[in-house]
């Protein structure tokens, strides 16, 4: 397995691993989002965007491979660059929120890289 693969792999993972965290704990994402959950509609919110969807993103690579990851990456790209947009809009410069952008710039760019 080449290192490009490997790093793919602790991608999907990770993607998937913080899909499971915000499923199983949900109030815990306020840390690294921002985001509180306001009674029951709002953790049920919560659960399935960050946990079901990412839990199904990180997966749908190690399930199909080839060009899945690619597909996750973009997603990635797409989050990236519609925080990079709120980051000029909304002035939104936390330490936090930059660390977000970095890592789904490095995280899509992995993703995308050859298959």
């Amino acid at each position: 397995m080449s290192f490009l693969a490997i790093l793919k792999l602790i991608v999907a993972l990770l993607t998937i691993a913080t899909g499971v965290l915000s499923l199983v704990k949900p109030k815990a994402i306020y840390g690294f989002t921002g985001l509180k959950a306001e009674g029951a509609r709002g953790l049920s919110e919560i659960r399935a965007i960050f946990g079901g969807l990412f839990i199904a993103l990180g997966a749908a690579p190690l399930i199909l491979g080839g060009t899945a990851y690619q597909v996750l990456g973009i997603g990635y790209l797409a989050i990236a660059l519609t925080r990079s947009v709120s980051i000029l809009i909304d002035h939104s410069r936390a330490s936090s929120n930059l660390i977000s952008l970095a890592t789904e710039i490095v995280c899509g760019v992995i993703l995308i890289l050859g298959y």
